[in-house]
């Protein structure tokens, strides 16, 4: 394992499991916080403070807003910890993200609006991403460093080969966008692969039912190599007679993969099917 030193006392050593890979560059940490749009007097949830390099950034620009750091190592207390003595804006939650409840997080920003930013390990990018969207909370925006080819994924489009059901599905609740990509050499320690920043503005859709429509998506992709029809025959129940209507009513061919299909599409084809397969 390599070690990191802040000063002579203060000493961490790097928890491979839980992906941890700290920014150095500072150029880079304030462009992190332009791109997530952070202004005086925002509210500002981070998910992973680390040592707390982006944190300082984040608490010198809100100004009068609020920084609340959720952390899960606690032996990053030696660098998190003095931050709250620096500045009068900071909170720090020794916590798992997935784990705190939404009203305890509501109760941080005075049942106000805010926005989430993140450096997050692989591993743990798709549920807290999530476990964010799918909640209750008042978030504005969702910036977050993740790997390349999650990023890939994210933005992908149909018929490409990083388009999954994680594409459609962020669509179902905003516009996302790489706002930059990250060299790997830009991290401590060096990890095996180049990062990117994507920005998630939240604009959730109206008129739709976002969780049913999300579970029918994650149902068209549950077998990717299948047809469109033989992943709905599989998972309804259903004759192909009614599939096959469906998507003819959905203006949709039977015979594409899930891949072939916007966000749009599924939509379509969710609310010909919604006597079918909501019982």
């Amino acid at each position: 394992m390599n070690n990191i030193e802040k000063d002579k006392n203060r000493t961490f050593r790097f928890k491979h499991n839980l992906g941890q890979n700290f920014l150095k560059d500072k150029n880079l940490l304030n462009a992190i916080v332009s791109d997530a749009g952070i202004v005086n007097g925002d509210y500002v949830l981070e998910i992973g403070a680390g040592a707390g390099a982006l944190t300082e950034v984040l608490c010198q620009s809100v100004g009068t807003g609020r920084v609340v750091a959720v952390e899960i190592d606690k032996t990053l207390s030696c660098f998190l910890s003095p931050l709250m003595t620096k500045f009068h804006n900071f909170k720090l939650v020794f916590d798992d993200i997935l784990k705190v409840p939404f009203d305890s997080i509501t109760d941080w920003f005075d049942n106000k609006s805010f926005k989430v930013v993140a450096n997050l390990p692989y591993y743990i990018t798709t549920p807290i991403i999530f476990y964010l969207l799918e909640s209750s909370l008042d978030i504005e925006s969702i910036t977050i460093m993740v790997q390349q080819e999650v990023a890939d994924r994210i933005i992908a489009s149909p018929n490409t080969k990083d388009y999954g059901a994680i594409t459609p599905i962020l669509k179902l609740y905003g516009t996302a966008k790489i706002t930059r990509k990250v060299n790997k050499n830009l991290f401590t320690p060096v990890p095996k692969v180049d990062s990117a920043v994507v920005h998630l503005d939240i604009n959730r859709r109206e008129g739709i039912n976002i969780a049913g429509v999300s579970k029918f998506i994650r149902n068209c992709f549950s077998m990717r190599r299948k047809t469109l029809s033989n992943n709905l025959l599989q998972t309804y129940q259903l004759s192909r007679e009614v599939v096959e209507q469906c998507c003819k009513k959905a203006n949709i061919s039977p015979g594409v993969r899930a891949e072939c299909l916007s966000v749009d599409d599924f939509i379509n084809l969710y609310n010909c099917m919604t006597l079918y397969i909501n019982h």
